[in-house]
């Protein structure tokens, strides 16, 4: 019996190699099917709500005085509201961002919940462009200028 020619293995190894290299991608896609996470604005959660549970982004801003802390301490409810006026109830178990306050804006990571509550597993906090450090707040400008200048010495 005759070997393959030397033409026709190079064909075989990049069938092989192009079959192997598709499968790869498809099993990739379809490990990470179930890991995206979805973002919504309270609108769009509203008029179109993912599946109870599935995992999803909703972001915008905390609603002035909706900002409630249980008694056990570590429980937060809250509202995110859209530039159109729609409003979705969060509920998150945990340590808050410093940054989180009402009026600010938020990322909530979780699920939507039965009863239509959005509950919360991580939150991310938005500052605005003028976020000052807490360290600085209370300093004028030439101040902060130097307090940073001291700090920056020695390291160059």
């Amino acid at each position: 019996m005759n070997a393959p020619k030397p033409k026709h293995q190079r064909l075989v190894l990049v069938v092989l190699a192009l079959v192997a290299l598709v499968g790869a991608g498809l099993l990739a896609a379809y490990a990470l099917r179930n890991q995206a996470s979805y973002f919504y604005l309270p609108g769009q959660m509203l008029a179109d709500p993912p599946e109870v549970g599935q995992a999803v982004r909703l972001g915008g801003m905390v609603e002035q005085g909706s900002l409630e802390t249980a008694a056990d301490g570590v429980t937060l409810t809250f509202a995110v509201t859209g530039n159109d006026g729609s409003r979705v109830p969060v509920r998150f178990s945990g340590i808050a961002p410093d940054l989180f306050v009402e009026g600010s804006g938020v990322v909530a990571e979780g699920r939507l919940g039965p009863g239509g509550i959005f509950i919360a597993d991580n939150l991310l906090a938005k500052h605005d462009e003028n976020y000052v450090p807490r360290e600085l707040q209370d300093m004028d400008q030439h101040q902060a200028a130097q307090m940073a200048e001291e700090t920056t010495v020695g390291l160059e």
